[in-house]
């Protein structure tokens, strides 16, 4: 597991910059999300920085890459889905990517490296963040192979952080 080294608060410029690199991920205005005075507060580990707003994770650094996690409901609406069949959950849930065969459903439409939001058929429950291969189009005629790549999942180190701290 992640151990946290440094949390702290950001300053409000900070804070303000980050708000905004995360909303045009989800092609939405930060207020939209977090409020209009919202505290930014981050947790460093060695791997990742996780940030959270008023107490919430809404976003997870790891190198350059800047994706929402699973525990942030606001950004979970936002994002395309991708519904997968019940057979797929237990290897996405072990870090799998997502495989073309696996997929039921696609809701929206979205542009190759666009996140998703993955959920089961069945209870429609989030599984993992993926990183689309494809765009919308291309993707839901695309039969075989891999066509999103995992990127947070439940059960994963960041996933057992999260829960952990909140």
């Amino acid at each position: 597991m992640h151990k946290v080294l440094r949390r702290h608060f950001l300053k409000e410029g900070e804070a303000k910059r980050v708000l905004n690199d995360f909303s045009k991920l989800l092609d939405t205005k930060p207020e939209q999300l977090f409020g209009s005075k919202p505290k930014v507060e981050v947790l460093e580990t060695r791997q990742a920085k996780i940030f959270l707003s008023n107490g919430v994770p809404f976003s997870v650094k790891v190198g350059n890459t800047i994706f929402p996690t699973l525990l942030f409901n606001e950004a979970s609406s936002l994002l395309s889905k991708v519904v997968v069949d019940m057979g797929a959950v237990p290897h996405i849930c072990g870090g799998a990517d997502i495989m073309a065969p696996g997929i039921v459903r696609i809701d929206g439409k979205f542009s190759e490296a666009d996140f998703l939001l993955v959920v089961d058929e069945l209870h429609g429950k989030p599984l993992a963040i993926g990183q689309a291969l494809f765009d919308s189009g291309t993707l839901r005629a695309t039969k075989r192979g891999k066509v999103v790549k995992n990127i947070h999942y439940v059960g994963d180190k960041i996933w057992g952080l999260l829960k952990s701290i909140t």
